[in-house]
């Protein structure tokens, strides 16, 4: 539902986004990742049309978002939660934006049950919290049910019952046979919720993949009843092993299914046998560390 290919921009002699391209399937939760300035707003804000992008071009349903009938009926967004008009109540911004795109007033009212919003609904936005605004602006992209969502940094301000909120609300509209575009630093809550993950480093994609597949394994774990005599089998067998303190056994390079024959070759027994995963703060790390630029 999203296709992006050889998205460009360019600032004078600054390429702030060089040649991204990734296509976001239905049915999955894609974490778009990066480190401040590494083009990830820039790219999502190409995709809508608010930044004119340099080449290549963004399609969402098979065209370009601000060439769509009723954009906000295919791609709902949430890029800046700020903006909106501190004077107005909650419900009369979604009474707005709910003419905007044709949905019923009466939607205005699911919506805000929907994010946890019905008492606050006739408040100014301007005394909402940072995290009644993200509430506010998820609403917004709800409005007309889209079968895409692109949110931009959702979680910021929400405590953790409302980032459980928002993980569930993402999966199930996955679920639902829908499309998620999510950008956030919160790396532990998105090794959790996505599918797939787009890592951005320099304006140029250094990852894109299931996040299963990237994260992968480089190891096993394992532990034993009598650990030196399988620690000595292992190294027998020409596995390089590792001694952790927790008395786990770390064996590089090898899958469980090889360590395990080892243990039935030699009748140790095993307590446990999983393979070893990298983090994916480990892997964010090790895919933008070299970045130190300061673009947005």
């Amino acid at each position: 539902m999203i296709t992006v290919s050889g998205l460009t921009k360019r600032y004078g002699d600054r390429t702030v986004v060089d040649a991204v391209s990734f296509e976001l399937e239905p049915g999955t939760v894609t974490g778009f990742l990066g480190p401040n300035g590494a083009g990830k707003t820039t790219t999502m804000r190409m995709v809508t049309g608010l930044v004119p992008a340099t080449s290549g071009q963004a399609l969402v349903g098979g065209r370009p978002y601000p060439s769509l009938p009723n954009p906000g009926a295919v791609m709902g967004t949430l890029l800046d939660a700020g903006a909106v008009h501190p004077g107005r109540t909650g419900r009369t911004h979604l009474r707005i934006l709910a003419a905007t795109v044709g949905v019923a007033d009466r939607r205005v009212d699911e919506v805000l049950s929907l994010v946890g919003l019905s008492d606050a609904a006739g408040q100014r936005i301007g005394g909402y919290s940072l995290g009644m605004r993200q509430r506010l602006g998820i609403a917004a992209a709800l409005l007309a049910d889209p079968p895409v969502l692109m949110f931009d940094e959702p979680a910021n301000g929400l405590d953790p019952e409302g980032i459980r909120w928002m993980r569930d609300l993402l999966r199930g509209h996955a679920a639902r046979g829908g499309t998620v575009l999510l950008s956030s630093h919160l790396l532990g809550e998105v090794e959790h919720t996505v599918d797939r993950l787009v890592v951005i480093g320099g304006g140029r994609v250094v990852a894109d993949g299931p996040i299963a597949a990237l994260l992968g394994t480089d190891g096993t774990a394992v532990r034993a009843v009598d650990v030196p005599a399988f620690a000595t089998a292992l190294e027998a067998a020409r596995f390089h092993v590792q001694h952790r303190d927790d008395g786990a056994l770390l064996v590089a390079g090898a899958d469980p299914a090889a360590v395990g024959a080892v243990a039935a070759a030699g009748g140790h027994v095993l307590t446990d046998l999983r393979p070893l995963e990298h983090g994916l703060e480990d892997l964010f790390f090790s895919l933008t560390a070299p970045e130190r630029t300061s673009l947005r």
